[in-house]
């Protein structure tokens, strides 16, 4: 039987996409293809074991304070690391938080959207 073997992309659309895709270049550090796409190997080093899909209540807070329909998680090796390098960019923590299954810490993009940084525990 056919069946889903992964996430194949995240697509959404921007105001402004080339500016955006440079924020995420330059703020997070994502190396982007001469198309303005991020790819992400599933097979690279400290990759979590598998990727998250889950849809949300429409009246759920935990995207707030963005009012976009999605939000996007990024795994961190280092949240410390990355979040001290974000604060040196000039963006803003929005949030920490550390639970048994991983840390968080979440920022918005310049599009309103939440990002959410998730150190996963080993």
């Amino acid at each position: 039987m056919a069946k889903i073997t992964g996430l194949g992309g995240i697509f959404f659309k921007s105001p402004d996409p080339k500016k955006l895709a440079a924020w995420y270049r330059d703020m997070l550090g994502l190396e982007l293809t001469d198309y303005g796409a991020a790819t992400l190997s599933y097979d690279a080093p400290d990759h979590p074991p598998c990727v998250v899909w889950n849809p949300f209540a429409a009246d759920t807070g935990y995207f707030a304070p963005s009012t976009r329909e999605l939000m996007v998680n990024f795994a961190v090796d280092d949240l410390d690391g990355f979040v001290a390098m974000l604060t040196q960019k000039g963006i803003t923590v929005i949030g920490r938080e550390d639970y048994d299954y991983g840390r968080f810490a979440w920022i918005m993009d310049p599009d309103g959207t939440k990002i959410e940084l998730w150190e996963p525990k080993e």
